[in-house]
């Protein structure tokens, strides 16, 4: 059972992603109030959001249709190609950011092959949430399969047989491909399931290879590492593992749902022990991930000399540890499927010590800083006094995880939606997934 101020933060939550669209094309602002550029990874979110707002009573399914069917019908026909401008984008693959009004290409962004698989899990979601034989959501599931079936995976695949990470016209494919454990395990999933362009199997042989220098133990936890909360939170979202394994994680003896729970516990272990002093760490007040922070800034600290950062990921663990002191609440709150004994009362503490301040119009605000009272030149926030550097804008990729997550955990709405999905189920039993639900649907 999940406490009644819950409600109150399903519902700010769901309304960032109902109001902020652009009703005609579906388009979600990477960011409110401060929104410059739809994020197609937030429309995924968007996505997912809408029937869990008809499951809540929030809008109803006809309204939910409506809005789906329009973000599916720009998708479908939105124009792809090689050129600079004038496309969304290329082999079936979306720019990272959009115009909310016009879809096309923003600012000379690239090609994102997990921002498009983010976007494609929210697709598929609809697909089998909308499953009654009428006009509309019939529309809906043929359109899911022509973007999906549209994506060419192996384009994608320049150092095969890894994916990489994405493309510009301007200078061609990122040096980057997706390797060992982040939050791309659904760009391998999805490109393993799809109906007409899928890598091969060997491409999560590939993924998985490069794990090994993520395990290892931190905070007393023996666990997959990935600094940021969000690798441990981006793919359970749709993703029901629980008691299903591949390869890898049958050695270890335990599933992908567990080594988030570990993650978890990690990182409040680690702002219990809050070894570099930040004001604010405790049992109640934990969670770093990607988000806004007050500045890139550097300055004096309890004697030393520290660096703060604008947006970008923070996270702790055996490898790539960044920590300045920025709480982000999707943190724990997207962990809440993983370890509820926890993140429910950092949730209700946070309310009752920050209240306002970190809480509004759309729920949480992305992050705060109560250790950053410099006189510095903010990044999306501003100082409080007696609380610190606050950021002002709410991210539609924070948001998301934050929603879903509370409706998995209240009754397994996404996983078990997407446990009928048969592009999904595909896709990881070619990873070579087995067990639990996969061996009985």
């Amino acid at each position: 059972m999940l406490p009644p101020f819950f409600d109150d933060i399903e519902q700010r939550t769901f309304a960032f992603f109902w109001e902020t669209a652009n009703p005609a094309n579906g388009l979600v602002p990477d960011r409110w109030p401060s929104s410059w550029a739809a994020s197609i990874a937030a429309v995924g979110f968007a996505l997912t959001a809408y029937p869990i707002g008809v499951e809540r009573g929030y809008i109803t399914r006809t309204q939910a249709h409506e809005r789906v069917l329009a973000t599916l019908r720009f998708f479908a026909n939105a124009p792809q190609g090689s050129q600079e401008g004038g496309v969304a984008g290329c082999m079936g693959f979306f720019y990272h950011f959009l115009d909310m009004r016009t879809g096309m290409r923003w600012a000379q962004r690239e090609i994102s092959t997990i921002d498009t698989a983010l976007l494609l899990m929210g697709i598929l979601f609809c697909q089998s949430w909308f499953d009654r034989p009428t006009g509309p959501e019939s529309e809906i599931r043929q359109l899911a399969d022509t973007i999906y079936a549209r994506v060419n995976w192996n384009w994608a695949q320049v150092r095969a047989p890894l994916i990489c990470t994405g493309w510009t016209p301007e200078d061609g494919y990122l040096s980057d491909d997706w390797v060992g454990y982040n939050e791309a395990m659904i760009v391998y999933l999805l490109a393993l399931g799809s109906p007409t362009h899928p890598v091969e199997a060997r491409a999560w042989n590939a993924w998985t290879g490069g794990y090994d220098r993520f395990w290892g133990r931190f905070e007393q936890y023996e666990y997959l590492g990935f600094a940021p909360l969000f690798g441990h939170q981006y793919s359970h979202l749709w993703v029901d593992f629980r008691e299903i394994a591949d390869e890898y994680m049958r050695a270890r003896g335990l599933d992908y749902f567990e080594n988030s729970r570990r993650a978890t516990f990690a990182q409040q272990a680690y702002a219990i022990a809050n070894p570099q002093g930040w004001k604010g760490y405790n049992k109640y007040c934990w969670g770093l991930s990607a988000c806004d922070g007050p500045a890139d800034f550097t300055g004096s600290y309890q004697g030393s000399e520290r660096a703060f950062n604008a947006y970008g990921a923070r996270g702790v663990g055996v490898i790539d540890s960044f920590d300045d002191g920025t709480i982000a609440p999707t943190a724990a709150l997207g962990s809440i499927a993983f370890a509820p004994e926890i993140v429910i009362p950092t949730a209700q503490q946070m309310l009752l010590r920050y209240g306002g301040q970190i809480y509004g119009k759309y729920g949480f605000r992305d992050s705060f800083n109560p250790s950053f009272q410099y006189s510095a030149t903010l990044n999306n926030g501003r100082i409080v006094n007696g609380l610190g550097w606050v950021a002002t804008d709410y991210l539609g990729i924070d948001q998301g995880p934050i929603l879903g997550m509370i409706a998995n955990h209240r009754n397994g709405l996404v996983w078990n939606t997407m446990r009928t999905n048969a592009h999904l189920a595909q896709g990881l039993r070619r990873a070579g997934f087995r067990g639990g639900w996969l061996a009985v649907g």
